[in-house]
C-alpha cells in the first residue's frame, strides 16, 4: 500500500467498509492528528500580530488605525497564499507539504524576534506582519489533504476537527500571550517560545503522516472547482463564517482598547475566550452538519449571528462593556458553529453536481472528491478576506465615528444576505417537476438533496 521511503500510499478507498475499518480509520485518523498539529501552530503565527500589537504601547508611535491597518494586510497575505498551498498538496503530496509549510513558519517568527522593540519603523513592522500572513496557508493545505482521507459521512467530522483544532491556535498564542504580560515578559519571550514548536511540528510530519498518491498531479482539480459557481456562493458564506472568526480575533483586542479603553493586560484577559470556544465548538458544527443537513445548521447560525450583532450594537451604544463582551463571545462561538457547518456543505454539494451530471457509484464519490477538496482553498482564501474586511471596516468606523458601531450595523446586514443566499440556493424547493429522462431525474434529485448537503 505504502511506497517504502517514500510514504506514498497508492490505493486509497475510504467509502469501501471494508477497507476503512481495517485499514483506513487508522491512517486516516493519524495523519488527521499531526495535520491538526501543524496547521494549529500555523494559525498562532497568523494571528501573532493580534496580540503582540497589545505589546506596543505609546514607546512605539503607533496610533489604532496603525494596528488595524497592520493586522489587515497579515489578513490579507493568509487569504491569498492560502491558493497555492491548495496547489501545493497536488503537487508535492500532503505530507510532503505540510513538512515545507510548516519549516516556513520559520521565516516570520524569526523576523518578530528580531524586530519587536521601540524605535523600528511602521513600514518594517509591516513588513515583518505580510511574512506572518503565510501562517494562515497551512488551513487550505490541511484541509484539502484532510478531505481525501475521510469518506464523505464522516467530513463532516473530521474537517470540523481538523480546522477546529487549527482555530484553537488563536487563543492559545492568546493565552500565551497573558501569562507573559502577567508576568511582565516582552513579546520576544513569546516569539521565543513558538521557534521550536514549529520544529517539533516539522519533524513530526516527516515521522508520522502519509501522501496520497491519488491527490497528486491534479492541479486541474481547481481550475474545474473555479468554474462551479458553487465554489463561489460557498465562498460568499464562509466570509460570514470564517471571515467573522479571523477578522474578530485579530480585531477584538483592539476593540477594548480602543473604544472601552482597556488596558493589553485587561484586554488580554478577555480576547482569548471567544476564540477558544469558537474553536472548541467547530467540530460540533461539523457533527450537527452530518446529522440534521449543513444549509439547515447555516441558515439559523446566521440568524442567530445577526441577532447576537444586533446586541452588540445596542451595547456599544450604551457603553455596557459586559453585555459588549458577552455578546462578542457569543457571536465567536456561532462563527465557529457556522464554519463547521459551512465546510460540511462543500463535499455534499459536489456529490449532488456528480448525480447531477449523471455519475453515479465510484465515478461520482471520485469526482465529489476531487472538486470538494480543491474548492476548499479556493473557499478558504476568499473566506479569510472576510477578516480583512472586518479590520478595515473597524479602522475606518474608529477613524469616522470614533467606536465600531458603524462596522458592526455593516456586519449585521451581511449576515442578511448570507442568509438569504442559503436559504435560496440550498434550501429552496423548487417546482415539483421531474425533466424527462435519468439524467433530469438525476438533476431533480440533486437540486432536492441540497438541504441534506
Amino acid at each position: 500500500m505504502t511506497v517504502p521511503g517514500g510514504r506514498w500510499i497508492q490505493h486509497w478507498d475510504p467509502e469501501d467498509e471494508t477497507f476503512w475499518k481495517e485499514t483506513g480509520e487508522r491512517v486516516a485518523r493519524r495523519n488527521l492528528f499531526f495535520s491538526v498539529l501543524s496547521e494549529h501552530i500555523g494559525f498562532s503565527v497568523w494571528t501573532l500580530w493580534s496580540v503582540l500589537v497589545l505589546f506596543m504601547g505609546p514607546e512605539y508611535g503607533l496610533t489604532p488605525a496603525d494596528k488595524f491597518l497592520l493586522t489587515s494586510v497579515v489578513t490579507l497575505v493568509g487569504a491569498v497564499v492560502r491558493v497555492p498551498y491548495t496547489f501545493a498538496v497536488a503537487v508535492f503530496g500532503g505530507r510532503n507539504w505540510t513538512i515545507v509549510s510548516a519549516g516556513l513558519l520559520l521565516v516570520p517568527t524569526t523576523a518578530a524576534f528580531m524586530v519587536m522593540e521601540p524605535g523600528t519603523s511602521f513600514s518594517t513592522f509591516l513588513l515583518v506582519g505580510l511574512l506572518a500572513g503565510i501562517g494562515g496557508g497551512n488551513f487550505a493545505s490541511s484541509m484539502t489533504n484532510i478531505n481525501a482521507f475521510f469518506p464523505l459521512r464522516k467530513k463532516g467530522w473530521a474537517l470540523g476537527l481538523n480546522a477546529g483544532g487549527g482555530n484553537i491556535g488563536v487563543p492559545v498564542i492568546q493565552l500565551a500571550a497573558l501569562a507573559i504580560i502577567g508576568a511582565s515578559g516582552g513579546p520576544r519571550v513569546l516569539l521565543g517560545i513558538y521557534i521550536p514548536l514549529i520544529l517539533v511540528a516539522a519533524v513530526l510530519a516527516a515521522r508520522f503522516m502519509d501522501n496520497l498518491a491519488s491527490v497528486k498531479n491534479d492541479t486541474g482539480a481547481a481550475k474545474d472547482a473555479a468554474r462551479d459557481a458553487h465554489t463561489w456562493i460557498m465562498a460568499v458564506l464562509y466570509v460570514g463564517t470564517f471571515g467573522s472568526f479571523i477578522g474578530y480575533s485579530f480585531a477584538f483586542g483592539q476593540v477594548l482598547q480602543t473604544q472601552f479603553g482597556r488596558s493589553p493586560l485587561q484586554a488580554a484577559y478577555l480576547t482569548f475566550i471567544g476564540p477558544l470556544l469558537g474553536s472548541l465548538i467547530r467540530p460540533l458544527g461539523g457533527r450537527l452538519a452530518d446529522r440534521y443537513g449543513g444549509a439547515r445548521i447555516t441558515l439559523w447560525n446566521f440568524v442567530a449571528m445577526a441577532a447576537a450583532t444586533a446586541v452588540l450594537v445596542a451595547a456599544g451604544m450604551a457603553e455596557s462593556l459586559g453585555l459588549f463582551v458577552t455578546a462578542f463571545v457569543v457571536l465567536f462561538v456561532l462563527s465557529g458553529l457556522g464554519n463547521g457547518s459551512t465546510f460540511k456543505m462543500i463535499p455534499g454539494i459536489f456529490q449532488n453536481r456528480a448525480l447531477a451530471k449523471g455519475l453515479a457509484g465510484e465515478n461520482a464519490v471520485a469526482y465529489g472528491r476531487r472538486l470538494s477538496g480543491a474548492s476548499m482553498g479556493l473557499i478558504g482564501a476568499v473566506g479569510a478576506l472576510g477578516g480583512v474586511a472586518i479590520n478595515l471596516a473597524f479602522r475606518q468606523s474608529f477613524l469616522s465615528v470614533g467606536s465600531g458601531t458603524g462596522a458592526f450595523v455593516a456586519f449585521l446586514a451581511y449576515y442578511a444576505v448570507c442568509f438569504a443566499v442559503t436559504w435560496a440556493v440550498y434550501l429552496r424547493r423548487p417546482a415539483a417537476r421531474t425533466p424527462d429522462g435519468p439524467a433530469g431525474r438525476a438533476r431533480t434529485n440533486a437540486r432536492l438533496g441540497y438541504a441534506e448537503v
